[in-house]
């Protein structure tokens, strides 16, 4: 759960426990996991037009609709199973974000298919997260080049719903790179394990 002592967190979360225990806990912290990065994909395409408290509160029910994300069931959804989806009042009952969801499953599984993903994603930044000191929420961007490029990739390899701006905020979201503010209680831990992990790879090299 949240910290129950007061503190600053980023200026964008709200007062909502479940939105301060995703922003406390998940958000910014660097996820390596092929299963956890494609989950994330997806939800923040998803999240298009909408707010990401409202896809967190749906991400239990897209976890089961989806069997885990398994990309494997989500590729094999019939046109029949998608139109039982739109049915399903726990998730996004948008036709397009449902189809892209299924295009974007086989999309990964040909990634897999040719190379770990998770090390395919982190390649625009380079392999390691990168650390900014933005003072407040108005010095963030919406998107950079590199998640311009992420974006160009994964649209040439298949995926959709997975513009510039949402492949900024799941490069925000896994940690790729580390956008908590500075004066949020969380920027300063998240930067200095990350810089401690940084100086162990130079040191095994």
């Amino acid at each position: 759960m949240p910290i129950e002592s007061p503190a600053t967190r980023c200026a964008w979360c709200s007062s909502d426990p479940l939105y301060q225990h995703y922003h406390d806990t998940e958000w910014g912290v660097p996820e390596y996991d092929p299963q956890a990065l494609f989950e994330k994909l997806l939800l923040d395409g998803f999240q298009a037009g909408l707010s990401w408290l409202t896809i967190l509160k749906k991400r239990e029910h897209y976890r089961r609709v989806y069997r885990g994300f398994d990309p494997v069931f989500m590729a094999a959804q019939t046109d029949a199973d998608l139109q039982v989806l739109l049915t399903d009042p726990g998730i996004v009952r948008n036709r397009l974000k449902v189809a892209a969801a299924r295009q974007n499953a086989r999309a990964w599984l040909q990634l897999a298919g040719r190379e770990d993903p998770a090390a395919w994603l982190w390649q625009f930044v380079g392999g390691q997260p990168k650390i900014n000191c933005f003072a407040s929420l108005a010095e963030v961007p919406a998107q950079t080049a590199e998640a311009q490029a992420m974006s160009r990739a994964l649209k040439q390899a298949g995926f959709s719903f997975v513009g510039p701006t949402i492949c900024y905020a799941f490069m925000q979201a896994t940690g790729m790179v580390m956008d908590h503010t500075l004066d949020c209680f969380q920027h300063a831990p998240l930067a200095d394990a990350m810089a401690e992990d940084r100086a162990q790879c130079r040191h095994s090299e």
